[in-house]
């Protein structure tokens, strides 16, 4: 879409009305925006993790290092680095100038979700199944990994019992992330525990109970002022992060708005916070509807329908009114956005747009007959200017002094195609036949389906 010809008004609209398109390139389970916006990293059920362009739609490169399903992705601030988890117990952490890893980090237990920290790329925090979170520096080419605690803080005016301690070390942290500062870390519990960890002492300075069940997800938004939390108790809670390198005990943590279908009583797969933090997006369990809620009135605000399929991880553009949402059950990325209509009249102030005919006037000018030579003349004129078509102007608003952008990788091969994949039952996916020419399918228990076994022997009939 050309910017000139877009209505400024319809930009100007926060939240996106219909589905405008999908990405495909293999089965996707994960997805990330970076803080820019151009790039969209998605994580592929195979262990492969692919990066597209936003702008043209298309793979700008994949990346090949973890053997199982992709479980989180985390960009640097710059977008040139990429931390990738995956059900292989192993982290990753991708430098995008030549799609190398950095590191790789392999932990003792499967691996919940991994986030960078938000100035320092070369440390990141883990949450491990069944497990204490881990603080990893991987400044040196051997990481070192700190324990941090799950056991929340209590007050002093709390009277800790025997059994109540136990239950706190029995605790274990389902989600983590850091601060927008980096200097403290937010850990969500499986007892429904929202944690303030210190990074420099790894200490646990403030804690407070947000709800009954597993906190299942966390995310602040770009100033990092705003948290929304995804707890199983089918409730989303926003909540205002105060200072937190204030004084420990004078911080205090309250949910602010609590968004639920009161109806339906629907769980929640995923939420996001829009680009500016006003509005709330979540994708419904065992429904294909995605739910958009305003922050300031805690009122639903727009219902997108789509693809009649179940969507686990939403995304919202970090500067655009764009959703991204993978279904579970065929892989694809399908997007939400707004398609504004082309002002032609900006390109010519007397352009007019008529919705139906109407008698045109001639100028007494307009059709004058002017010589070869004054004609010959002015195309000259037009050649001698020099057309730059390969300096790249920044987007106001959008650039960063500095920022770091992906070179192009112009031989790459997307073959993973929609028809190399079969379907096999509810988010269940594998790969067709290497023997594709001789129409044969492996099944997953090595059985062959159309084989030469299977067909019947022909009987001869006896001649009289």
């Amino acid at each position: 879409m050309n910017l000139s010809l877009t209505d400024p008004f319809v930009l100007a609209q926060d939240y996106p009305e219909s589905t405008t398109g999908s990405l495909r390139s293999g089965h996707a389970c994960a997805l990330r925006f970076n803080r820019k916006g151009d790039l969209l990293a998605a994580g592929r059920i195979d262990g492969v993790v692919v990066i597209f362009d936003v702008e043209t739609q298309g793979v700008a490169r994949k990346l090949k290092g973890h053997t199982k399903q992709i479980q989180s992705l985390s960009w640097s601030r710059d977008g040139r680095y990429l931390l990738t988890s995956s059900q292989d117990w192993k982290c990753n952490l991708w430098d995008l100038v030549d799609g190398t890893i950095v590191r790789s980090v392999r932990f003792e237990e499967p691996v919940y979700i991994a986030e960078l920290h938000p100035w320092n790329h070369l440390m990141f925090v883990v949450s491990l199944f069944e497990e204490q979170p881990l603080l990893v520096d991987a400044t040196e080419l051997e990481p070192i990994k700190y324990n941090l605690t799950s056991a929340p803080k209590r007050t002093q005016d709390e009277a800790v019992t025997e059994k109540q301690a136990a239950q706190d070390a029995k605790q274990t942290t389902t989600v983590s992330l850091f601060s927008e500062s980096g200097d403290h870390i937010i850990a969500g519990t499986n007892k429904g525990w929202l944690n303030i960890i210190e990074v420099a002492t790894r200490m646990t300075i403030y804690s407070t109970k947000i709800c009954t069940g597993v906190v299942i997800f966390l995310r602040l938004t770009n100033s990092g002022r705003d948290l929304v939390v995804n707890a199983q108790d089918r409730v989303i809670r926003t909540i205002q992060m105060p200072n937190l390198s204030a004084d420990p005990d004078t911080i205090d943590i309250e949910v602010e708005h609590k968004f639920q279908d009161v109806v339906n009583r629907l769980s929640w797969n995923h939420v996001a916070f829009s680009s500016t933090g006003e509005y709330v997006t979540a994708s419904t369990y065992n429904n294909h509807d995605i739910y958009i809620w305003e922050r300031n009135h805690g009122s639903l605000v727009k219902i997108l329908e789509g693809p009649k399929e179940e969507h686990g991880v939403v995304e919202w553009h970090p500067h655009r009114p764009l959703i991204a949402a993978c279904g579970l059950e065929s892989g694809r990325i399908h997007i939400w956005s707004i398609v504004p209509q082309q002002r032609w009249s900006a390109l010519a102030p007397d352009f007019v747009e008529v919705e139906e005919n109407v008698e045109y006037i001639e100028h007494e000018d307009e059709f004058d007959i002017h010589p070869q030579e004054e004609i010959h003349k002015r195309r000259l004129d037009l050649e001698d200017e020099v057309v730059d078509v390969l300096t790249v102007e920044p987007v106001k608003g959008l650039e960063e002094e500095g920022g770091f952008r992906m070179p192009v990788q112009l031989d790459l091969q997307d073959s993973e195609g929609e028809e190399e994949f079969v379907q096999l039952g509810r988010g269940e996916m594998r790969r067709k036949s290497p023997t594709a020419g001789a129409g044969t399918e492996y099944m997953l228990d090595s059985e062959v389906i159309g084989s030469s076994d299977e067909k019947k022997p022909k009987t001869k009939s006896r001649k009289r």
